[in-house]
């Protein structure tokens, strides 16, 4: 009996990691149609705020400046997501290359806490942060990890209500290899999103729905989730996410793991020289 159950959570654990496995395939292989996606709200946005003062529809003059600082906010957001496009795109063809250098991992992640320890608290969420020895070193980017993983926790915090977004690390001498958890308890499915982005129609904007101060134009998680990980992957990391076994009832876990390789002592020495 007992063996029968553990092949039932062996097949369980297989599927999930499947599934998986399979998510992160879309995420890449699905770029142009993401991009489009995301790049058109915004610009949706844009045009219909627009539309809507040349048709003279506003009621008044005050009206009519918001829906233009309204505009001129969609045009920062989707500048924002072109920059980041921009910089994936540069780093991978080799006009802005990487820095590959020793990087105490300690204060990768002291730095990712600060930039977003505000941000999680003016939203009632924890931050908790849990730090690996000093002397772990991994061969990475300093900025291009730090800002892969400050991106994955403010897309968390934009998109949660509740719950507790953990950040912890650890080394394996064993493999050579620092690993990197992000690990999210809320009872939302963060990085869920349609198959088919391209499918999904625009929704235009009314004076009713420009005055919704919700309706906002962000880049999706999916799309943050595939610039991190086209990040990571190109200081040579690896960035994935990981089924995790919770016990019944427990709160809902969603885990993306950053691996990295552990610089060696002596370019750490060297690095610390220099």
């Amino acid at each position: 009996m007992n063996e029968i159950e553990a092949l039932k959570e062996e097949l369980k654990q297989t599927r999930l990691a499947y599934y998986l496995a399979a998510q992160m395939s879309e995420f890449k292989g699905g770029f142009l149609a993401r991009t489009s996606h995301e790049l058109r709200s915004p610009l949706n946005s844009l045009i219909g705020l627009h539309q809507l003062i040349l048709s003279d529809l506003c009621d008044s003059p005050e009206e009519e400046r918001e829906f233009v600082a309204q505009a001129h906010q969609s045009a920062l957001k989707l500048l924002n997501l072109l920059d980041e496009i921009v910089n994936v795109s540069k780093t991978e063809y080799g006009s802005n290359p990487a820095d590959i250098k020793p990087v105490q991992l300690v204060q990768v992640l002291n730095e990712v806490e600060t930039l977003m320890l505000l941000p999680a608290a003016n939203r009632s969420l924890r931050l908790n942060l849990t730090l690996p020895s000093e002397k772990v070193y991994v061969l990475a980017d300093f900025r291009r990890l730090q800002q892969s993983l400050t991106m994955l926790v403010d897309t968390a915090i934009a998109k949660m209500d509740e719950g507790t977004i953990a950040l912890s690390a650890e080394s394996n001498p064993t493999t050579n290899t620092a690993q990197i958890y992000l690990d999210i308890h809320s009872p939302t499915t963060i990085w869920s999103e349609a198959a088919d982005l391209l499918q999904q129609p625009v929704t235009p904007v009314t004076p009713e729905s420009a005055k919704n101060p919700q309706a906002k134009s962000l880049p999706s998680p999916g799309m943050k989730l595939w610039l991190a990980q086209s990040l990571i992957e190109l200081i040579g990391g690896k960035l994935e996410v990981v089924p995790v076994s919770l016990e019944e009832n427990s709160q809902p876990l969603t885990r993306l793991l950053c691996s990295l390789s552990l610089a060696d002592a002596a370019a750490v020495a060297r690095e610390l020289a220099d």
